[in-house]
């Protein structure tokens, strides 16, 4: 053992990862694509109250910020967003277009100018929105997912194709924008164009089917005018989720559809690497990509059972090359220029960083956002991937992060303290990537137990229908047998465990407070506590009627909504919790907690509440996750009886 090397209690470890460090590592690099021969991205300012810029990286591998403050390249359709810029050359220089945060505007920008506007604000609701923005060749305007208020109500809304002129005459005249498509269908993702520029593809569903249900695969014919003719279903339905539309260069169609139980790649219609493994994802956002063409004719896939990497699929013979490289992880997100494929990539040693696969050599690079070790990289927790046997002997997968810091061990008999984490979604997943967040508390001896719970992606249809109609009882169910079973190995102190969340992993952990003894304490972040008010308007419109297969029909099963509520079930919470909640979100918004507060009253269960003024949905301000980081390790320690180095107390109230 090194001279150096100290022994203290499990939660009091010194650690050189405080929570400044953690946030401003929060958030990465998303949205690549070219501009030219130039690669950019969006990538996150935590220290410029959680803004989104856009950076390129120039011939000579310079990276620059193209945005500078208050510039926010953001969209809100859907709540969720998506790609929220396009670029390309004009006389040999960069014309972009991009949505603003603030006022949701389409702009077009040139460098060195100031940027345009290039649609007109309306007071109606929450106003015009815009998404996935792509610039056609000769044409002088912009396609994209257009998403208008028609009320006040979040559910009073449209969405449709529309072309934008890119000369500005839309600015002041909504009536200048035109609409390439009618509002039949909900939801609408952008178009897509193939190389003769005669035909255009689109995915659209409807209420009150989420797009990992069931999704249309939608062609139409594009007139020498620009409109679009006989519109036509050519695949999905609503038990067949396709997750992604593109064109091959030679104007074959390809898509990545579950019909078979797993999101495989698709060529008019015949499978082209048919695998037990994901090619597709939930589609959260609009825009977001696990495949692009090649000029080649290969196709460049972000793919895989859980984890996901990034590999080159020959469609002639089915076979895929995975690039070599220490990234584990791969985000849903592609672009491609001649033989050049960019994505962003992570491992549980790196952050998310940008990252070139040359697709003729195999050679895969990191060109932007590279990541940089703040502290020894000895002090980043070593996660095992595991699967434990849960309930009916489902199997559950989890990633388990145990304390680690190498100038520190506990006495010989204490056993650690560990805090289940529950993923938001829930149709999503914890990734296999570093996580500031974790190492902060795995380095000051917490263990930290990430559960992709039944309904998590990235194991097939079925594992994904696990949680259909059984929100608030599989996901609790799962987390608390990984949490029992780490202390049942002698992994876990039994008497020691929590349980943190946000957004569906928020209500996750509050549903598991009320319905399990299993936790000592528990963090609660920007959660759903209350199901009837959630799915009766509290919500926005893409989710409005997600809880009709998470908890079921509600017009049929009133009472389960009653009976799941941690708002209906305070009285049943007896361990200490903090609750953390944004005050300008409409996904979860604060009323939930307010309700739930106010049912708490008179318990005299410790507790604090943080409400940050000017966060959404998803903390995105470096002050906020510093007070977030802090307060949670303070609830610990308390409750733990933990002795942690200089942190601000958290005062619990009664």
């Amino acid at each position: 053992m090194g001279e150096n090397v100290q022994t203290l209690p499990y939660g009091s470890w010194p650690s050189p990862i405080d929570a400044a460090l953690a946030a401003t590592h929060d958030g990465h690099p998303e949205y690549v694509g070219f501009v030219g021969d130039e690669a950019w991205w969006t990538e996150p300012r935590p220290a410029e109250g959680g803004r989104r810029t856009l950076v390129r990286r120039s011939a000579d591998g310079r990276q620059e910020q193209v945005l500078p403050a208050p510039w926010n390249v953001r969209s809100r359709v859907i709540e969720y967003g998506g790609q929220p810029w396009a670029g390309t050359v004009v006389d040999g220089r960069p014309l972009v277009v991009f949505v603003n945060f603030a006022d949701q505007r389409l702009y077009r920008y040139e460098l060195d100018g100031e940027p345009q506007p290039l649609t007109p604000v309306s007071l109606v609701g929450g106003g015009l929105r815009w998404v996935e923005p792509q610039l056609l060749p000769g044409r002088g305007e912009v396609w994209c997912v257009l998403e208008e208020f028609t009320g006040d109500g979040p559910t009073d809304v449209r969405r449709v194709l529309a072309a934008v002129p890119l000369d500005g005459s839309a600015a002041q005249d909504r009536d200048a924008v035109r609409e390439l498509t009618d509002d039949r269908h909900r939801f609408v993702t952008g178009p897509r164009l193939s190389p003769d520029g005669r035909r255009a593809a689109w995915l659209a569903w409807d209420h009150p089917r989420m797009p990992w249900d069931g999704t249309e695969l939608i062609v139409a014919d594009v007139g020498d005018d620009g409109t679009l003719r006989q519109a036509r279903t050519v695949a999905g339905g609503p038990d067949e989720s396709i997750a992604q539309v593109d064109w091959a260069p030679d104007g074959s169609l390809l898509h990545a559809s579950d019909r078979t139980g797993w999101w495989n790649l698709y060529r008019d219609g015949t499978p082209l690497c048919p695998r037990e493994e994901e090619f597709g994802g939930p589609l959260w956002k609009l825009g977001q990509s696990w495949f692009a063409p090649l000029d080649s004719g290969l196709i460049a896939v972000v793919h895989g059972r859980g984890a996901t990497v990034l590999g080159i699929l020959d469609p002639e013979t089915g076979e895929v090359v995975d690039a070599a490289g220490p990234w584990t992880e791969f985000g849903p997100t592609l672009a491609v220029h001649g033989e050049r494929v960019v994505a962003v990539g992570a491992s549980p040693r790196t952050g998310y960083e940008v990252v070139e696969l040359d697709s003729r050599t195999g050679r895969a690079r990191v060109i932007g956002a590279e990541h940089e070790d703040s502290v020894d990289p000895a002090c980043y927790p070593e996660p095992q991937i595991r699967t434990f046997t849960g309930p009916a002997g489902r199997d559950i997968h989890a990633h388990i992060y145990p304390p680690h810091n190498p100038r520190c061990v506990s006495p010989g008999d204490e056993l650690p303290p560990y805090v289940v984490w529950a993923h938001g979604g829930p149709t999503s997943r914890a990734p296999l990537v570093l996580d500031l967040g974790i190492a902060y508390f795995t380095s000051r001896g917490i263990g930290v137990a990430e559960v992709n719970y039944g309904g998590s992606t990235g194991h097939g249809r079925e594992y994904r229908g696990r949680l259909r109609e059984q929100w608030g009882v599989v996901d609790v169910e799962d987390c608390a047998a990984v949490a029992l079973a780490l202390a049942d190995e002698g992994t876990a102190d039994r008497d020691r465990l929590a349980i943190r969340g946000g957004s569906a992993g928020g209500w996750t952990a509050a549903a598991s407070l009320a319905a399990t003894d299993v936790y000592a304490c528990g963090t609660i972040i920007y959660p759903v506590l209350d199901l009837a008010g959630w799915g009766a308007g509290e919500t926005h419109d893409f989710e409005s009627q997600y809880l009709e297969t998470l908890v079921g029909p509600r017009a049929e099963v009133p009472g389960r909504y009653t009976e799941r509520s941690p708002v209906e079930h305070a009285d049943r919470i007896t361990a200490p919790f903090l609750l953390l909640q944004g005050l300008d979100d409409v996904i979860c918004p604060p009323a939930q907690c307010e309700r739930f507060l106010a049912r708490m009253e008179g318990r005299r269960v410790p507790h604090a509440y943080i409400a940050f003024e000017g966060e959404g949905h998803g903390f995105r301000r470096a002050d906020t996750m510093i007070r977030v980081l802090e307060s949670e390790l303070s609830l610990y320690s308390q409750v733990f009886g933990l002795n942690p180095h200089s942190i601000p107390i958290l005062e619990l109230t009664k």
